[in-house]
């Protein structure tokens, strides 16, 4: 009896202690933030009384504001009131502009139009790829950068603007219209279609609003045509809204599945999201193609598919990013999107890549040692990983991009060939009967060759650097008929180069000339015609033995 009244005070004072402990640390807590708000309050009034110009508040104060939150992670962001509307585009998908993208061209130091959306305003005044962009309500628009046209373009739905732009290689091409802008929405589904008559093939490029509808949409009129299995393209997607993500998954599994759950420092973002409506379809094969650009509400949809034994997932590992925002609205309709909580697959996967609370650790304070990772199962037993990310469950070996390829895909070269081709040719092939021959192939060769394109090669990169070694270490005279040997071999060769890459630069070139003619979905259609891991997906579904041994656990 003693012995059990002595346990419950000696835990009644331990209790205590820790109580007292705790209270102490949150005083200091809000003791050195009364301190630093006192010191930065300070620091600005002595600036605004002392300092040699005069100071501009508003800027000052919103650098701090942009400093303090950008030390936390990218994605807890202050969008003060000018800037709502790029908040409203990200979270709707929708703006309000003339509806086209833009670049920057060296040559001629201004930006001019890559795409018009097609049905867009800047489509109807007759606008199109390649237009040199001169004048906007006549402020000449020479050496401005991207994003200052960007946000010239757009404006209020409705207000009228006067765009002065030269088609390049065509006489007498100035031209003035007047485009009136309109509420921009992307679509968030802009492209689905039908393989070997029973694959259903849906892209979805982001989680906006509405896009699960149109997913459902989608899924529906693919069944109607026949579809018996299905690939979902989440690749390139960087996500958006949780509860969009929720209701895709809800199109195929039994309603009530959790799919997705939050946890945060605070009680009431812990959540869990089910799905909360009928599924279409609880048993067609699933293939969802992910990779390194696939985030957020993408890993959600994937990590779920995943985890319930839905469908096989593949490609590469996916961004990792499991941080979840929410909106706070501040004072003077300024905006503070934070982070709030993080993500948790059905097997209960963080997939949270990069731990960003070191960067708000004490310097020299030590990581805490690492405990073993956790082991995670799939609803049917499968072990997957929880290491930042979604592993597939098909891993893809990455195709890496040359360097060639790199350079012009990005350069001028390419796009004014391209332009200059529409110029001349009013009409091409249908896109699936298009091909790059080996006529247009030599000609595309032959405006690479006469133009000033460069490109930097790996191999005479890690050559010179070998080079300074040998010399470093005194083997340099010994062996310098050896380098130029080696140099002479590695040298630039745009005809060796364009042989060696022949296929790769023929679809780049058809990417290119194909958007000029068919605008976006032309160019999805095109690059799926290559498109090898397309390919495997729609190999894995035909053999539906090896599909199904992928949702089992294996012997071991």
């Amino acid at each position: 009896m003693k012995r059990n009244r002595r346990c419950i005070v000696g835990f009644l004072l331990f209790s205590v202690v820790c109580l007292v402990l705790m209270s102490f640390k949150e005083d200091r807590r809000n003791s050195l933030i009364s301190k630093n708000l006192e010191i930065f309050h300070a620091v600005f009034r002595e600036l605004d009384m002392m300092y040699v110009d005069t100071v501009d508040a508003d800027k000052v104060i919103e650098s701090a504001i942009h400093g303090m939150v950008s030390n936390l992670d990218p994605y807890t962001v202050f969008y003060p009131e000018d800037e709502d509307e790029d908040l409203r585009m990200m979270m709707t998908g929708k703006y309000a502009g003339v509806g086209a993208v833009v670049r920057y061209h060296a040559k001629h130091d201004r930006v001019v139009v890559v795409e018009p959306y097609e049905g867009m305003p800047a489509f109807g005044a007759g606008l199109r790829a390649g237009d040199i962009l001169l004048a906007i309500d006549g402020e000449d628009l020479k050496g401005w950068p991207v994003d200052k046209v960007s946000e010239k373009l757009r404006g209020e739905s409705g207000t009228t603007l006067l765009v002065k732009a030269k088609r390049e290689g065509v006489a007498d091409s100035i031209m003035e219209v007047k485009i009136a802008r309109a509420n921009i929405a992307l679509p968030s589904v802009p492209y689905y279609t039908m393989f070997d008559d029973n694959v259903g093939y849906i892209i979805l490029n982001s989680f906006t609003e509405n896009c699960a509808r149109d997913v459902r949409l989608s899924f529906i009129d693919l069944k109607n045509r026949g579809a018996q299995k299905l690939v979902l393209d989440l690749r390139g997607n960087g996500g958006g809204s949780l509860a969009e993500a929720v209701d895709i998954v809800s199109l195929f599994v039994p309603k009530g599945t959790q799919v997705v759950s939050t946890r945060g420092k605070l009680p009431q973002v812990a959540q869990t999201f089910k799905t909360q409506r009928e599924p279409l379809d609880l048993t067609i094969p699933i293939v969802v193609l992910v990779d390194g650009q696939s985030a957020s509400a993408s890993e959600i949809v994937a990590g779920a598919i995943q985890d319930l034994d839905r469908g096989v997932v593949m490609g590469w590992r996916t961004f990792g990013k499991g941080l979840v925002q929410t909106v706070r609205e501040l004072p003077y309709n300024s905006t503070l999107k934070i982070t709030t909580s993080k993500y948790y697959t059905p097997s209960g996967r963080c997939v949270q890549k990069i731990d960003y609370s070191k960067a708000m650790r004490p310097k020299g304070e030590e990581d805490k040692p690492k405990t073993a990772s956790e082991d995670f199962y799939t609803l049917s037993g499968r072990p997957v990983k929880a290491a930042g990310g979604i592993t597939p469950d098909v891993e893809l070996k990455e195709m890496s991009v040359p360097n060639l390829l790199h350079y012009l895909a990005n350069s001028d070269v390419l796009f004014d060939f391209a332009t200059d081709y529409a110029h001349s040719h009013p009409t091409i092939a249908p896109i699936e009967e298009f091909v790059v021959d080996d006529s247009l192939y030599a000609a595309f060769k032959e405006a690479v060759k006469v133009s000033d394109f460069k490109y930097d090669r790996q191999s005479e990169k890690a050559l010179a650097a070998l080079k300074e070694v040998a010399a470093f270490e005194g083997y340099l005279d010994n062996a310098s008929e050896t380098f130029a040997l080696l140099e002479k071999q590695l040298s630039h060769d745009l005809d060796r180069d364009f042989d060696y890459f022949d296929q790769r630069i023929r679809e780049l070139l058809a990417d290119e000339l194909v958007s000029r003619y068919y605008y976006q979905r032309g160019a999805i259609i095109q690059a799926i015609k290559s498109d090898s891991t397309v390919f495997r997906a729609r190999d894995l579904l035909a053999d539906s033995v090896a599909y199904r041994a992928m949702l089992v656990p294996s012997a071991e």
